[in-house]
């Protein structure tokens, strides 16, 4: 009978993951209907916006946040309420 002897395997570093900063909030631009819509940049200096009236989300690898004015001027959904 052959006798295997097993030892544990070794760990040399242990990698934590590090999530990326959350997104920085730059501003705020109004609806005509009372809405907000919210820029955000990103940690890899991309932006984003969410809309607080329709709920649209929108991403772009845009410098400026023209795309969130254009979407705010088109915008005519009331804020939505928020949840209890």
């Amino acid at each position: 009978m052959t006798c295997l002897s097993i030892r544990p395997a070794t760990v040399t570093s242990i990698a934590a993951y590090v999530p990326p900063p959350a997104p920085m909030l730059l501003g705020s631009i109004p609806t005509g209907a009372g809405a907000d819509v919210h820029v955000y940049q990103d940690s890899d200096g991309s932006l984003s916006s969410d809309c607080t009236g329709c709920g649209e989300y929108a991403w772009t690898l845009l410098v400026t946040s023209e795309f969130a004015q254009e979407h705010a001027a088109a915008c005519l959904r009331p804020p939505r309420r928020r949840a209890a």
